[in-house]
């Protein structure tokens, strides 16, 4: 993604954490104004996603005890983007491990920044369909507590509304999905 606007001038960049999924820096910038100030940024190397749907029209999700918010809530299959990774190859990987299903046709929705007042974070999107269960699926990461859950799409539209804890991820890239559903 690019931006045409000017961009401030960055004046001293300070890395506070490195860590295995993502940095936490602060830089000194010089805003275009001429004002200066200390900005904060989670610098990540982006997600992918994928809406996965079944023969039958339901939506394959996962239900993932997130520590951040200390509690389970309801997403699509995705996963961190790994060095020198296409992010197609990423959810492909994750759909096995998190869900046991392998797809055989697959569609960019599209990409979108998901938090840009702290993070340059980038989903990319896919739909997810040609569903087979595998026999084996692949374990699943050590680190990762997930439940599968089947929906058809309006029961997710109902749980949305009702506030169930959904994550803005899944709900972007389910209306990206909802004109091939």
């Amino acid at each position: 993604m690019s931006f045409a606007q000017e961009s401030p001038e960055i004046l001293k960049k300070r890395l506070f954490f490195g860590g295995r999924k993502f940095d936490f820096e602060v830089n000194r910038l010089r805003l275009p104004n001429g004002a200066e100030g200390d900005w904060e940024c989670i610098r990540h190397p982006g997600g992918a996603l994928a809406v996965p749907v079944t023969p039958e029209g339901e939506l394959v999700l996962v239900r993932q005890y997130r520590f951040a918010v200390q509690g389970r809530i309801l997403e699509f299959p995705a996963g961190t983007v790994e060095v020198n990774e296409d992010p197609g190859e990423t959810i492909r990987r994750e759909i096995e491990e998190e869900t046991g299903y392998r797809a055989s046709q697959w569609r960019k929705l599209g990409e979108f920044i998901l938090a840009p007042g702290y993070s340059d974070e980038i989903i990319y999107a896919y739909l997810a369909q040609g569903l087979e269960k595998l026999e084996r699926p692949p374990a699943q990461d050590e680190d990762e507590d997930i439940e599968v859950v089947l929906m058809r799409p309006e029961a997710l539209d109902a749980a949305i509304l009702a506030g169930e804890p959904v994550d803005s991820k899944s709900m972007s890239s389910f209306l990206l999905a909802k004109p091939f559903l």
